[in-house]
């Protein structure tokens, strides 16, 4: 394997550095998305369609301490590719090592509360009826490992950040075929149901975490901390808290969005409602893959090359993002629109099921193509380190548009309202989006390259 230096982010060919940054991005959260998929056709085939439901409670808990760790390593990257830039390779090796010492105790800290709490919190993410107690088994042994989970997204974005992208994917390929493996021998092998689903999660978790530590560790990495770069730096904490709230402020939204969805579904039409919620958020995870792999891709391109004032090229990153991450979306479209029958017979024979969730997939992804303005637009603005649009943004779609919508449209559509209300906000949040990154474009990068 050839060794990709951060330098090359600022020399190479636009075109094809994105694409040597995004495809093994787009690899890695493809088998990290295909391990949450076929974890979920093996619980629902090996245990039912209600562990289904039940998974889906626990995962905007877990999916939110989590997201700390991603919070506080897309905050720090972008500090790290900027100084890596600006040839300021100190600021970068302190920032890594705040960013460890914060993941670390924050996230066991919310942990901790987690489990305390774990009656109350399970209901009121949607845990209700049939769903409460295989919820409450997963919850528990998955949150043991959620620490872990979260210093591994933080250490993959420093990974890409540094511009070792076939690393960050090694990073998520290791422990999702893991879990798979874990998946037959403790569901199917020795029958231990949501308990083996929970521990063949927290065990993937610590597939990755070891596999991190060596790179870390290990010649690859250009970042060897010592023990004062974990002493926390005040400014640098400001920083990374002000990028990183921007993702954390996303997960937040995504977890009450989950928390809404599966109360108002379960009000609206009970167990198989929230199961087929469950599936569709699985294939919004899954089959966007290639999208999320370009943005991935994007941040460190853009971060790097504005750090160097290279501002033309900058613009060109976003235009060739753009182009890319709105072809592939085409094509997710497109298959959603014509397999969303097979795809739901892979989860589940439930006939309720079966019944609802194809209709509720077209329009989830009605509007798929247009949603690579909406997310390398809010990219940007986190890569180059303007927190506040990049805030807002990230949370136009969800908090300003969707959440609203779905209490709005169920009072005059019933159930299709609250599918209905998907491809609406992704619209508008995208007309929103492309208006303010058309005036960065415009107004700063443009004059800033005739300075």
């Amino acid at each position: 394997m050839a060794k990709v230096t951060a330098q090359q982010l600022g020399s190479e060919p636009i075109g094809k550095l994105l694409v040597k940054q995004a495809v093994p991005a787009s690899i890695g959260i493809l088998v990290m998305s295909l391990n949450i998929l076929v974890d979920t056709i093996f619980v629902g085939n090996w245990i039912g369609s209600i562990a289904i439901a039940a998974i889906n409670v626990v995962l905007p808990v877990s999916f939110f301490i989590a997201a700390l760790g991603m919070s506080i390593g897309v905050g720090g990257s972008s500090i790290i590719s900027r100084a890596l830039g600006a040839e300021n390779k100190e600021k970068a090796l302190k920032t890594f090592g705040n960013q460890l010492s914060l993941t670390t105790v924050l996230t066991t800290v919310l942990v901790v509360f987690g489990l305390i709490y774990i009656d109350d919190i399970i209901p009121a993410f949607g845990g209700k009826g049939l769903i409460f107690e295989p919820a409450k088994i997963y919850y528990r042994v998955v949150l043991y490992g959620i620490p872990i989970l979260a210093l591994c997204m933080m250490g993959n974005t420093v990974v890409r950040a540094e511009g070792k992208p076939k690393f960050a994917m090694y990073a998520m390929l290791f422990p999702s075929v893991g879990n798979l493996v874990l998946d037959v021998i403790l569901i199917k092998f020795f029958d231990l149901g949501m308990l083996g689903a929970a521990w063949a999660t927290t065990g993937s978790y610590i597939m990755c975490f070891i596999y991190l530590l060596w790179f870390f560790l290990s010649k690859n990495s250009e970042l060897k901390i010592n023990i004062p770069h974990f002493n926390l730096d005040k400014k640098i904490v400001n920083e990374i808290s002000s990028l990183g709230f921007v993702t954390l402020s996303r997960q937040a939204v995504v977890s009450v969005t989950y928390l809404l969805m599966n109360n108002i579904l379960f009000d609206l039409g009970g167990e198989s409602s929230v199961t087929a919620y469950a599936i569709v958020g699985r294939m919004l995870m899954f089959a966007l893959f290639p999208v999320y792999g370009i943005t991935q891709g994007f941040l460190p391109i853009a971060g790097y090359n504005y750090g160097a004032q290279n501002y033309k090229r900058v613009e060109n990153t976003i235009a060739t993002a753009i182009k890319y991450a709105a072809g592939l979306a085409t094509l997710v479209f497109i298959s959603l629109m014509v397999f969303p029958e097979f795809i739901t017979r892979l989860f589940t024979d439930d006939v309720e099921v079966l019944k609802e969730t194809p209709s509720a997939m077209r329009w989830v992804f009605a509007a798929t193509p247009i949603i690579a303005v909406q997310l390398i637009g809010a990219a940007y603005f986190q890569a180059v380190g303007k927190a506040i649009p990049a805030l807002f943004l990230t949370l136009t779609r969800q908090g300003f548009f969707f959440i609203p919508l779905i209490f709005i449209l169920p009072i005059y559509y019933g159930e299709l309202g609250v599918w209905i209300a998907f491809p609406i906000s992704d619209i508008l949040s995208t007309i929103v989006t492309a208006f303010f990154l058309n005036r960065e474009v415009v107004l700063k990068l443009r004059l800033k390259e005739k300075e």
